[in-house]
């Protein structure tokens, strides 16, 4: 790390700002619900619902070519008709699709303690959002939580030619910070894309957030800290500042 003190922070949205997992969640099972109470779809309502998360947790799609709610709407209908069997559920998936989509919205909210942290940070460095994804899907969660007076910038993967771990959208947003990558801190949740991505970048430091307290794969990037919450922020990067004093 460079002996310079930390001007910019770099923040991931999802599961690190932001609980999506579990306004995912609560989105399930309000659908569980739906077919349930309206459509009598007793044991194989879960079993819909676990399929379509399946098909989530291993979307990839080009973000130029392709619409989110066609997508996201065909695995609701594939995973019916694998459950049902039958033919034409598509009136049936998009009703599950929108309900899941509006709850998990909802949910989508920044804690107060989180907002209060935001606040004080950017009186001292600039802050920076920083979340790959469809445009449309994070621009909605963006929206939702309200998040954007917290930030100086916004960058959103799907909007760029390259997302996380890529170095290039890591350098636009220092370019657009007026910062160099040895001024930066990346937070986030995710080994593969947060870390790796900052690492690749060359920026100060990563921070992973590891709320579960689970042991990396030896083959994982390796953050140069670890905190169970993003609340743990502020105190580490005075860590981090005194560090630069203290070699000065």
């Amino acid at each position: 790390m460079g002996l310079s003190r930390v001007r910019a922070v770099f923040f991931d949205l999802d599961n690190t700002l932001i609980d999506t997992a579990e306004a995912s969640r609560r989105g399930m099972m309000e659908v569980i619900k739906l077919l349930q109470s309206k459509y009598q779809y007793r044991e194989e309502a879960k079993v819909i619902c676990d399929k379509v998360q399946v098909k989530l947790s291993k979307e990839c799609f080009h973000p130029y070519s392709t619409c989110i709610t066609d997508v996201r709407t065909a695995y609701w209908e594939e995973a019916i008709q694998e459950t049902r069997g039958g033919a034409n559920h598509r009136k049936l998936a998009e009703e599950c699709y929108f309900l899941w989509k509006s709850t998990r919205l909802q949910h989508m909210t920044l804690a107060e303690d989180v907002k209060a942290m935001l606040a004080e940070l950017r009186k001292e460095v600039r802050l920076l959002l920083l979340t790959n994804g469809d445009r449309q899907t994070q621009r909605e969660k963006i929206e939702a939580c309200a998040c954007q007076d917290y930030f100086d910038a916004i960058v959103v993967g799907g909007e760029q030619k390259e997302e996380k771990p890529a170095p290039s959208i890591f350098y636009h947003c220092c370019d657009l910070l007026g910062v160099q990558p040895g001024d930066c801190v990346m937070v986030g949740d995710t080994l593969e894309t947060d870390i790796q991505g900052g690492l690749n970048a060359g920026l100060k430091a990563t921070v992973w957030i590891n709320k579960s307290g689970r042991v990396p794969l030896t083959s994982s990037p390796m953050p140069h800290y670890m905190v169970s919450s993003v609340l743990e922020l502020p105190a580490l990067l005075q860590s981090i500042d005194c560090k630069v004093s203290m070699s000065v």
